[in-house]
């Protein structure tokens, strides 16, 4: 019996310490964005900014208060090849799981304002009408029934569209599109973005991008 309490405690000790690990530290999760990993990666500020801002312009999206899940999960697929970025695999394929977590746990904590842009209104309201109603004419649903309410994100599996850059937001449109980006689960969005058209891939890029992003407490 006592063998048995005994193995049962260090069972739960090794629990215990496995969930602590997996869970993301926000301070190591900043040194890695502030100095890299220690091992030739490149911190994350350098593309993304210390305060996951990103760079429209330059098409590195926008991190700050994306979902934990969510990050951490594209860093593995970058990692293991299941998303394909010349820029992504080579500072992902030096993290491993613990430093993934502290990674997404630092940037889903930062917070950004969306500062509107002057956008032609036309372009706008059609990218909101495919946000909120979709175009069933051509079996597109609304980016809302996954992405949730504002497209503010639903958990890890559908991320927050709203505040986005516009740029990058349109790239991965394009890429679920012509099929180079297939990592999504039952491959929904391929299916979708098949049926947009240049025209509404770029009017739902731009309204998404003026809308407010998702807050999280630390």
């Amino acid at each position: 019996m006592i063998i048995t309490r005994r193995g049962g405690a260090f069972a739960a000790l090794l629990l215990t310490t496995a969930l602590a690990q997996a869970a993301g530290d926000v301070d190591r999760g900043a040194t890695i964005v502030m100095q890299g990993d220690g091992q030739g990666g490149a911190p994350c500020l350098a593309c993304h900014g210390s305060d996951g801002a990103g760079n429209d312009g330059a098409g590195f999206p926008r991190l700050a208060g994306l979902d934990a899940g969510y990050l951490a999960a594209q860093l593995r697929d970058y990692r293991e090849g299941r998303r394909i970025s010349a820029v992504m695999a080579p500072n992902a394929s030096r993290l491993n799981d613990q430093q993934i977590e502290d990674v997404a746990a630092y940037y889903t904590v930062q917070t950004l304002a969306v500062t509107p842009a002057e956008l032609p209104a036309d372009l706008l309201a059609k990218g909101e009408q495919l946000v909120k109603q979709g175009d069933w004419d051509n079996y597109i649903v609304p980016c809302e029934t996954c992405h949730g309410p504002g497209a503010q994100g639903v958990g890890a599996t559908f991320p927050g569209l709203s505040g986005q850059h516009s740029t990058y937001l349109r790239q991965q449109l394009e890429a679920w599109k012509n099929g180079t980006r297939n990592n999504d689960p039952n491959q929904l969005m391929l299916a979708i973005a098949a049926r947009l058209s240049d025209e509404q891939i770029q009017a739902v890029s731009a309204y998404l991008s003026q809308q407010p992003t998702r807050r999280v407490s630390p």
